[in-house]
């Protein structure tokens, strides 16, 4: 069996349901995990806000316009009217609307935003029924639950998704929503932005899968931003450990946390554009493609930390006081180096930015430093070529670069920058390392 996930945009119109179909007409059995439709979870989340803030009349408003985008797509998905869609589409408008009048409760903010995978995996379920697919709509808040940590409960999924395909052994294409899932009190929740991947890749592992497939609107991993950079190619293979780097570096086509079930299940993960179906994507799996550098990515937002003391000379200790602190805060640490005074680190989470800066001057001299972004040079860098370093180096001699990271990963090598180098960076590594 293979895990299919569909975004946002590749179910974002009838017409793009429809196309969905056709992708997975021939699979003996298939698993389908969905995202909300294109800009659904974004429009719940703003309807969330003027709850929060009392502003029940703009929720309102906001909920009108939404509910017409629906039943417009009801219109356009059925050559009929399908009662029990119908149906589903008008309880779900009305659940929102009482939630509008109650009062506010960040649990039931998670409920409304939940409702988007809801929506399109019903609506998906129903236009499979209409056209006499054998289909099962499972629901992915009984089969993913979260731990005290946030974290999914791998024996669970694995023994409630098991439990569910057997109860349905004659289904063609099984349907669970992506993203939602239940919290460790039962209660309804999610794993972020984004999170239909993870989703994916949970149920993938969970199933053994042969492969799971991750369709969106984009030909594969570029090995550069297109947005910034001419001249982009695809990379048609990843190792899984390039594929995390890029993830973490905010590779729009892949979520972070998606690469490691799949990877620890050895189950090769294919990105592939609904938009073209017949591109070959990118595959990521335990094999990769050799050495040498395949792609360039940025993360914006990064905050520089250095902590100078003549006490971390000679002395042992000082590295986990200053670790303690970013633990207590749950602040997670992007790089660090170091020399016999000074430790710099960087983050890109600045909730707790005061309260750690104020701890860490107990230890020596603090200076922090915003408006940073983390290039990322991924691919199978061979430490022992002595021309590695000469090409990176030559291609960024007119960038000032304030940190420098290698040794922790054999598949990456990052630079701290000011924000403002970024695009010139990722153009001058770009024409330095793939425009030969």
């Amino acid at each position: 069996m293979k895990v299919y996930k569909f975004g946002g945009t590749s179910v974002g119109t009838a017409q793009r349901m429809q196309r969905i179909v056709e992708i997975i007409r021939q699979e003996k059995k298939v698993f389908v995990v969905l995202s909300a439709m294109s800009g659904t979870t974004d429009t719940l989340s703003a309807i969330g806000q003027n709850i929060r803030t009392g502003k029940k009349e703009d929720a309102l408003t906001i909920l009108h316009s939404l509910q017409n985008n629906y039943q417009q797509t009801l219109t356009d998905l059925f050559t009929s009217t399908d009662e029990i869609a119908e149906a589903y589409v008008g309880k779900s408008f009305e659940k929102i609307t009482n939630l509008i009048h109650e009062p506010y409760d960040p649990f039931a903010e998670k409920m409304l935003i939940a409702i988007g995978e809801q929506l399109s995996t019903f609506l998906f379920y129903r236009l499979l029924t209409v056209q006499k697919f054998n289909a099962t709509l499972l629901d992915s808040t009984t089969l993913i639950h979260l731990d005290k940590e946030g974290e999914p409960v791998i024996n669970h999924i694995r023994q409630q998704i098991n439990e569910s395909l057997k109860g349905h052994p004659g289904s063609q294409i099984y349907i669970a929503q992506g993203f939602i899932c239940s919290d460790y009190t039962g209660n309804i929740s999610n794993l972020g932005r984004g999170g239909s991947d993870y989703s994916a890749s949970l149920f993938g592992a969970a199933l053994e899968a042969e492969e799971i497939q991750i369709w969106t609107d984009i030909d594969g991993v570029q090995n550069n931003d297109p947005r910034f950079v001419d001249q982009t190619q695809p990379i048609r293979q990843l190792h899984f450990d390039e594929a995390a780097e890029l993830a973490y570096f905010g590779a729009k086509i892949l979520h972070p946390l998606c690469v490691l079930p799949a990877q620890n299940a050895g189950i090769p993960v294919l990105l592939k554009n609904t938009l073209q179906p017949a591109d070959p994507g990118t595959r990521i799996s335990a094999a990769g493609q050799g050495r040498g550098f395949k792609a360039v990515a940025a993360r914006d937002h990064i905050t520089a930390i250095r902590i100078k003391s003549s006490r971390m000379l000679m002395a042992y200790g000082f590295l986990r006081k200053v670790f303690e602190i970013f633990e207590e805060f749950k602040t997670p640490i992007d790089m660090i180096t170091t020399s016999e005074v000074a430790v710099s680190i960087t983050i890109d989470d600045n909730r707790h930015l005061e309260e750690i800066v104020e701890h860490l001057k107990k230890y020596g001299h603090v200076e922090v430093a915003g408006n940073k972004t983390i290039v990322g040079v991924v691919g199978l860098v061979d430490a022992d070529d002595p021309g590695y370093a000469m090409r990176l180096f030559g291609a960024l001699s007119d960038i000032p670069i304030r940190m420098i990271s290698y040794g922790a990963s054999a598949h990456n090598v990052s630079f701290l920058i000011n924000t403002e180098d970024k695009i010139r960076t990722l153009k001058a590594l770009h024409n330095g390392l793939f425009q030969l």
